[in-house]
């Protein structure tokens, strides 16, 4: 098991409940909302387990192979878009149901959450397989799937900020350097 994986089957997840939306009549309204619903929970859950697990984890593996301005790049970009398509979640909410305005609005959702997928697999997890070895990967993802199963039901959304993250993220992670968990501890195995 490696993070990037269900990383990615997570992604693939979000590709075919967007497909399915797209596919139903815009008259079935009740199965629209309930695809719809699942679809915008399973979107905050994946980003709140990237922001706890994958994103803290791609700095300081950024940091122990000195490319910390990389992912902290990276970083910066991820959270921004995760803001981004929580803001276009919360513009769905906005409109009624199988409306023009609703389907334009899941459109611009799907729009931020493909272009954020996009990058990601492009750069972040491209550059975590890179830097992180397998055993690192596989002790993430059991953390990230007890995350999501421990979640099931949905997170709150909450906007952050993306330098406040970054910088809140690499203090935890000097903390630990000076504790039982060191930046080096994370290089390749």
């Amino acid at each position: 098991m490696d993070i990037t994986e269900l990383i990615l089957d997570d992604h693939r997840e979000q590709r075919r409940l967007f497909a399915i939306v797209e596919q139903i009549d815009r008259t079935e309204t009740g199965v629209l909302s309930a695809i719809w619903g699942r679809l915008a929970a399973f979107l905050e859950l994946h980003a709140q387990a990237e922001e706890e697990i994958f994103y803290p984890a791609l700095l300081q593996a950024g940091i122990a192979a000195r490319r910390a301005s990389g992912v902290e790049d990276e970083t910066l970009d991820a959270i921004h878009d995760h803001n981004e398509i929580r803001d276009a979640i919360a513009e769905v909410a906005r409109h009624r149901v199988g409306t023009d305005d609703w389907y334009a609005a899941v459109a611009a959702a799907n729009l931020a959450n493909s272009d954020h997928m996009a990058e990601e697999e492009r750069e972040g997890l491209t550059d975590f397989r890179r830097l992180a070895g397998l055993s690192r990967r596989h002790q993430l993802a059991v953390a990230f799937a007890a995350y999501e199963a421990r979640n099931y039901a949905g997170v709150q959304p909450v906007d952050k900020d993306p330098v406040g993250y970054v910088r809140a993220a690499e203090k935890k992670l000097r903390t630990a350097a000076t504790g039982s968990l060191s930046v080096g501890s994370m290089k390749r195995t």
